[in-house]
């Protein structure tokens, strides 16, 4: 099997990788609509034998125009690759994106990028994609620069949930509003977030209850509370209830603060990466002490049977090594 790689630009493509089958799109997120997107492409690959490339941008283009970044951005581009690697692609090229990008004409983003760097032997875009100068790169003209410069183009219709289309700012709105369960069937996998295991206040010791603190980007958005949880460190995964916002205690830009269960090690320094498996409740305040570490008490033994009864929404939770357990895919 041909190792994945990831490409920070297209300024020196391998060989073994020009002539192949690239889906390219913003991609945040890689739900359900971007995975119809993925599933045409690798069906393409499969039956031709080219490789299968996703193409994609950092940082997203509406922080680039905006006056500081704001997009409440749910996969960065290393997640974005982690999620590539698992759903079969040869390879992701993260193309820096830039207001110099940005004014490139399509039609000379056709040619440097698709016909030079890549070779693509066919493209595959969402209805929505557009590219290049004034976003006049749209699937009417990609298919008519295909068949000038010879590759295949494959435009996807957009695809539907309870009668609204799959769409990363639909995922957005749900993770806000503490909605975990409707926005993992969206993503079609358990969501994930992760940092650096910082120092906290060594308040959850005290107690009785350690937790691994990390910060989430500042334009994260995720609803304050309390979720059930698993957690890898490394190649070791764990069961866990989290934290988010401190409801009785003075911290004006908390912590992302997960309780690994059945775990007491000193992580500080470590990478820790958290899947979602259910919001369990919103914060609230106690009256004191006491009525807290009941609560937690009820809300750690709540998430261990809601972690460990949950089943993987797709395999993509088994590649990604979060949720392997169960009998299969939830509605398989």
């Amino acid at each position: 099997m041909t190792a994945f790689s990831l490409l920070r630009s297209l300024d020196s493509v391998p060989p073994t990788l020009r002539g192949g089958v690239v889906a390219i799109g913003n991609f945040d997120g890689c739900h359900r609509g971007h995975q119809h997107v993925f599933r045409a492409a690798r069906a393409l690959s499969d039956r031709t034998g080219r490789p299968l490339i996703m193409l994609t941008f950092e940082p997203h283009p509406r922080d680039v125009f905006a006056p500081e970044p704001f997009m409440f951005r749910l996969t960065d581009g290393e997640q974005k690759a982690r999620l590539a690697a698992a759903f079969g692609f040869s390879a992701i090229a993260i193309m820096p994106f830039s207001r110099t990008l940005a004014a490139v004409e399509a039609e000379e983003f056709v040619k440097t990028y698709f016909v030079e760097a890549l070779e693509a032997s066919a493209v595959v875009v969402g209805a929505d994609f557009h590219f290049g100068r004034a976003r006049a790169g749209t699937p009417a003209f990609l298919r008519d620069a295909g068949n000038r410069h010879g590759f295949e183009v494959h435009q996807l219709d957009l695809i539907g949930e309870a009668g609204e289309t799959i769409s990363s700012s639909l995922i957005r709105e749900a993770l806000e509003a503490g909605d975990v369960t409707s926005a993992n069937t969206l993503f079609g996998y358990h969501w994930i977030i992760e940092g650096t295991v910082i120092m906290g206040d060594q308040r959850g010791r005290t107690l009785g209850f350690p937790t691994a603190n990390f910060s989430l980007p500042a334009n994260s958005r995720l609803a304050e509370g309390v979720y059930a949880v698993r957690v890898k460190l490394g190649n070791r995964r764990f069961d866990g209830v989290a934290g988010y916002g401190k409801p009785m205690f003075d911290n004006t830009q908390p912590p992302f603060e997960a309780h690994i269960l059945d775990f007491d090690e000193d992580i500080y320094g470590a990478h820790i990466e958290v899947a979602l498996v259910c919001h369990l409740r919103e914060n609230h305040q106690f009256n004191g002490v006491g009525d807290l570490i009941a609560q937690m008490n009820r809300d750690k033994q709540r998430a261990r049977e809601i972690v460990t009864a949950a089943r993987p929404i797709s395999d993509l939770d088994r590649h990604l090594g979060f949720i392997s357990r169960g009998q299969g895919p939830e509605g398989a």
